[in-house]
């Protein structure tokens, strides 16, 4: 079995965060692993508190994985403060980490900044040069490529931008009121535009980790990036779609969604 693990932070109602990567690597036939950045006490409406563990014990986490079951692919999320994301990026560069998935969780889709602009600036210097793809919404991208985005156009652009300064392949979500559901790849000079079709489903908490997951997953696996993300998106569409109603506010999707067999059924 293939191996993906997941840096990021804990949320408490599952819905993103370490859950939601350790649901959809397992739903996507992968070995989930995790290594804790944060605790967080949220639900659908919020969070209301935040723990973060400290560099040292991050660091211990990450040498336990890859000195026992080393991971196929590594997805990064949510990383608050500098120290963090440079013991991440340490250890990657140490153990010689390999199909690393980067979503530079920054701003919000309300907009609201999520990480202090020190930290911002260590994500550009330490984790995006040894990224293998970065995947940043269409705020995140703009604050990467320091450029407006408000076309297909300016995708591209701003895609072209991110990967050139990196050297890395750059996902460029779509939504957020352009190119409906459209994601676009730039990768070693050639963009490819992954279409979907946007589905009116209110509870999308998660989205974003659940995508780079689901990349993470099926790089681990052997496919291509090109065809890693074009399963991932299928993925995430299926879960969308099942129209999961969960909490009083944005509530998760249902990341088992194509689970079956015995013990996914229910009782008589």
């Amino acid at each position: 079995m293939r191996t993906a693990l997941t840096i990021a932070g804990s949320d408490s109602c599952g819905g993103a965060g370490i859950q939601a990567d350790m649901k959809t690597m397992t739903m996507n036939g992968v070995f989930a692993m995790s290594a804790i950045t944060a605790l967080t006490a949220q639900n659908t409406t919020g969070v209301t508190g935040i723990m973060e563990v400290t560099p040292e014990f991050l660091a211990m986490q990450l040498d336990a994985v890859f000195t026992d079951i080393r991971p196929d692919a590594v997805k990064t999320g949510m990383v608050s403060s500098d120290k963090l994301i440079k013991t991440i990026a340490a250890k990657l560069r140490e153990y010689k980490a390999e199909n690393i998935v980067v979503d530079p969780v920054m701003v919000a889709t309300s907009g609201a900044k999520l990480i202090a602009d020190e930290a911002v600036e260590t994500l550009k210097a330490e984790l995006l040069p040894i990224a293998t793809v970065v995947t940043p919404n269409i705020p995140e991208a703009e604050i990467l490529a320091d450029m407006k985005i408000t076309s297909q156009d300016d995708m591209v652009k701003a895609a072209q931008i991110i990967g050139e300064k990196y050297s890395c392949a750059v996902l460029c979500k779509g939504g957020h009121s352009l190119s409906d559901a459209n994601d676009l790849l730039w990768y070693s000079g050639s963009t490819q535009w992954f279409n979907g079709k946007r589905i009116d489903n209110p509870n999308t908490h998660g989205t974003g980790c659940t995508l780079s997951s689901a990349i993470a997953s099926n790089l681990a696996k052997g496919f291509t990036l090109e065809k890693s993300v074009e399963r991932a998106k299928d993925y995430i569409s299926g879960a969308l779609a099942a129209m999961l109603d969960l909490g009083k506010g944005s509530g998760p999707m249902n990341h088992a969604f194509a689970l079956s067999g015995e013990f996914a059924k229910e009782a008589k």
